[in-house]
């Protein structure tokens, strides 16, 4: 069975500019796709590779060289530190769910298949998504399906889960997918489901909090021309990176210094966003949504 099919591979290990000898971070382990192909470029360097879900862990390659690290990504920094690989040359993140962690019904993630509202990536903590929708008023409801789903009619959504929910508590995945149906637009039911999915594995995961803190100590943690790679599938995700590689803070305003230089710590390499060629979307459609943007250290 294969784990995952790594997205624009090739381009997002282009751009890192592997150094034989260097450091580097794989943020986003997965199935290792991308870590393996750093270590073909590697010799005598190292590999860093964070995953929080204890699944990725069955996929560590037999070599020394490469250091697992079964934690978020937002805690880069102190484990760099711990395992004294701190700066690095190169990070590379790749935003995106595994085709594991979506086929694997029990996990909730996919709005394919019947499953319990879980959609915890480290599934030994936190709150579950049925947590949230169970405990939740509807006031918090309306509100993150409206931030982290962009969904125009998520009060409505929210009341019509509040008041099913007084009946009976709602378990699985097919029952909020039949209360969501009742919201979403004639024609576009599947993108409807799958933006309340979103929203909730947001929320479950605190996802844009760990990016935000991701970014700032990854840039924190590269040497000087050292290269950050972010893969993402999402406008809300893609605007902290654009905004941050292009400013150094979440709101994309420019500070300078007094003789007007500007103060960001990172450099583009490009203005605009990669995309993956029409080739792979063809043979991989989860690719359709993803957006590459890499930056450099000054």
């Amino acid at each position: 069975m294969i784990y995952h099919k790594s997205v624009m591979l090739s381009e997002s290990i282009e751009a890192l500019m592997v150094r034989p000898g260097g450091i580097y971070v794989d943020a986003t382990f997965g199935g290792g796709g991308h870590t393996a192909e750093i270590l073909k470029r590697l010799h005598g360097g190292r590999i860093i590779a964070f995953d929080q879900d204890p699944d990725a862990l069955e996929n560590r390659p037999s070599d020394p060289r490469v250091t697992m690290v079964n934690s978020n990504f937002r805690f880069i920094k102190n484990f760099l530190r711990l395992h004294q690989a701190f700066p690095v040359d190169g990070i590379l993140a790749d935003l995106g769910l595994s085709s594991h962690q979506i086929d694997q019904p029990e996990r909730g993630f996919s709005t394919r298949f019947e499953g319990a509202l879980d959609m915890r990536m480290d599934p030994r903590k936190g709150k579950t998504a049925g947590n949230v929708i169970n405990e939740y008023d509807e006031e918090q409801l309306s509100l993150l399906f409206y931030q982290f789903g962009e969904i125009k009619n998520g009060r409505k959504l929210a009341s019509i889960i509040v008041s099913a929910r007084k009946a009976n508590p709602i378990f699985t995945t097919s029952e909020l997918a039949k209360l969501a149906g009742d919201c979403a637009p004639v024609g576009k039911e599947h993108k409807y489901l799958a933006r309340v999915f979103q929203s909730l594995r947001i929320e479950v995961n605190q996802e844009l909090d760990a990016l935000r803190e991701f970014l700032k100590q990854a840039a924190n943690s590269l040497k000087p021309q050292g290269r950050l790679v972010v893969i993402s599938y999402h406008s809300l995700e893609d605007k902290l990176v654009k905004n941050y590689f292009r400013s150094g803070n979440f709101d994309g305003v420019i500070e300078k210094d007094f003789y007007g230089n500007e103060l960001t710590p990172l450099k583009l390499i490009s203005r605009k966003a990669y995309v993956p060629s029409e080739e792979e979307i063809s043979v991989n459609s989860r690719a359709r949504s993803a957006k590459m943007r890499v930056a450099e250290k000054k």
